[in-house]
Parts: structure tokens; sequence; C-alpha cells
């Protein structure tokens, strides 16, 4: 296991778990399986977390701060890394437009004020989804990183991650913080379907996860980097990432313990900004780790459902580029071809999302 959690979608099971024995909500419970959406209450005219009722803005949406990735074919995978990378494969793309960076507060903001949108993590949880749960214990949250005070078996990932009663977008750390100072950072603790519906409201989509490495890799085709061979070019890390001993050591060479704010590092070759390092990216497509032995030569949509013989009851989405915990020593998840997964209705600390966009 290479990453900073191998499993970051069993993290919403800690909900369900811990709630259901009544204990108190910290941890991060990795394997337990999640049976369906928390459609918490919310008031009248609230949209789902699907966003069926989040209204289109435009059909052509503003691509002012989108770059235009020009189709082309390239290799995808990567032989050095994951079972699930592999086999590397010859595949084509048309050309879209992408976001430069990850959504930030400010955007994400925006939408909210304009739609009314609850994300799921300042939801109450349906007692129907935790029976026998103490009705004390139903409390909005989200999982955050928390890293122990001192050094931990990497094997162990209760030890970094728990369940933060409080803990969303607005408030990152939980009661008490917020995101003032940081608007122009990448929105945390939104799941797939908050990604989703803020995509459908801003008249784009998530990237496919073909679209999002040919985007990344910016024509360095085969290289294990965005930027490139080297891992530290001149001297000087070219992402936010982790340095030191994951993860209680944090040297803070790149200049962030957290989240940057976008574009604080150089574009790829696309223009590009933070497409590795930061945060965690949702894709459009389910996971299956399958995927690259069975994925079309043009245009890959993804699977029609996802499977992951580890868990095979928990379908889950698929998310790209690592994020501000990816050590080079414990997790490679900044590297182009690396993969992660997560049910669609986790929202972590460390994810976010960018947006797509395709003219036909």
């Amino acid at each position: 296991m290479s990453q900073e959690h191998r499993k970051p979608d069993s993290a919403n099971a800690t909900r369900q778990f811990i709630l259901a024995l009544g204990i108190v909500l910290i941890g991060v419970a990795l394997g337990y399986q999640v049976t369906r959406l928390h459609e918490g209450p919310r008031p009248a005219n609230k949209p789902t977390a699907l966003g069926h009722d989040v209204p289109m803005l435009s059909r052509q949406p503003n691509t002012n701060n989108m770059v235009w990735v020009p189709g082309g074919t390239f290799w995808m995978g990567s032989e050095d890394g994951l079972p699930d990378e592999k086999p590397v494969h010859q595949v084509t793309v048309e050309g879209f437009w992408m976001d430069k960076t990850e959504v930030t507060n400010e955007q994400f903001e925006e939408f909210v004020n304009a739609t009314s949108y609850v994300t799921l993590a300042e939801r109450k949880p349906d007692p129907k989804d935790f029976p026998g749960a103490p009705v004390e214990n139903l409390v909005p949250g989200s999982v955050t990183f928390s890293p122990p005070p001192g050094e931990v078996a990497l094997q162990d990932h209760y030890a970094w991650w728990k369940y933060l009663p409080g803990a969303n977008w607005r408030r990152p750390e939980g009661p008490g913080s917020n995101i003032a100072g940081r608007e122009k950072h990448p929105v945390v603790h939104v799941c797939w379907d908050d990604a989703m519906a803020y995509a459908k409201w801003a008249g784009k989509r998530l990237p496919t996860e073909a679209e999002w490495e040919y985007a990344a890799r910016g024509g360095l085709d085969r290289q294990p980097y965005v930027w490139g061979k080297d891992q530290v070019p001149n001297g000087k890390w070219p992402a936010n990432i982790w340095q030191g001993r994951f993860p209680n050591e944090n040297t803070i060479a790149d200049g962030f313990r957290g989240t940057a704010q976008v574009a604080a590092f150089p574009p790829n070759r696309f223009g590009l900004h933070d497409i590795a390092g930061n945060v965690w990216e949702w894709c459009l497509d389910w996971y299956r780790p399958d995927y690259y032995a069975n994925s079309a030569a043009q245009n890959p949509q993804g699977p029609a459902d996802s499977f992951d013989p580890n868990e095979p009851g928990l379908p889950k989405k698929v998310m790209r580029g690592g994020s501000f915990l990816c050590s080079d020593l414990y997790c490679t998840g900044y590297r182009p071809s690396a993969r992660m997964k997560s049910s669609p209705d986790t929202g972590l600390s460390h994810t976010g999302f960018r947006c797509a966009w395709s003219p036909r």
C-alpha cells in the first residue's frame, strides 16, 4: 500500500459503523460497507445530493478560467505503478476544455449562494440509515487528517484520520475554523455528488479518467511526473505534497502544510495548475481495478459500474492527482498515472475537484 490511505472511500463508513455502535465519532473505519447516500433532513426546496434540483447556469460555460486541451493519443498508465495502473495502453481523446485550477472556496460559495445547495457533510444523518444509533450521535461532519503525536505503523490508517463533527467545506478543520483568507484555496470536504451538482450548475461536467490523465501529462508521454523525470527539478518541489516522515513530520519544504492557494506552483505544459498534489480531484468514472485492461482506445467513458474484489459491495468513483498528504516516502499519488477511489457520498479534508467541458 503506497498511498497515504489507499481506501479513503471507507472513511465515510465511519459514520455508519461508529454511529451504529453509539460511541464517540472519532477514528476512520477502513473496510466497512456504505449502503446508501446519507440523505439527511434539509429545508424545503433544498437540492438533493445528486443535484437534481440544481439549475444549469448555461449550456456554454464561461471558459475564461479554463484551458483548451487539444485532442491526441497518449500512453495511459504506468508499468512502475500499482496493479490498477496496468497495463500501459494507448488511448485517444478528443479536445476539451478544462479548469486551469481546482475549484476554489470562493467559486463554490458563489454556487451555494446561487442555489442554496447543502453539501452532504453539512446534513444531519438520517436515523433510518443508522438503526439503533443514539440520536445525540447523529450529527453532521466529515473526515479530517489528524496527525498522531509520534511515529505509528504506516499500516494503521486509523492513526491519522478521524470523523470530526462540524467539519465541512466552510469549516475545514471543524468548529472554530473557517475559510477566511483561504478564498482561493481549493474547496474540500466535497463528495462526488457535491462536485457533480456544482458542475451541473456551471454548465460543465467532471473529466473522464482518460481525459484527466491526458491533460495532466501535458504531452510528456511515459514520464513519472507531470513535470518530467526528476522528482525535485533544480532542487525545488514543483507541487504541494508532503516532505518528511509521514504522517507526523512535515518539513514543509514546498512551503505549505495544508492546502495551497491555487496556482501557487507553475502549470504543466497545457497550462493546468496543481494537477499534481494539493487535493485529490474527482473524475466522472466509476472505479474498477481492471479498467486499464478493458478500456476503449477511443474516448473511453469509463466502466458501466464499479467493482472492487477487495470491497465488492462498495461502489466507488475515481479520484486523481494526489494531495498535500502524498509523501514521496509513502504516497506517490501525485504521479499522473496514480489512481484513487472513494464512494460517491464521501468527502475528505484533502479532496476537491475541477471541471471540464466539451464543445460538442
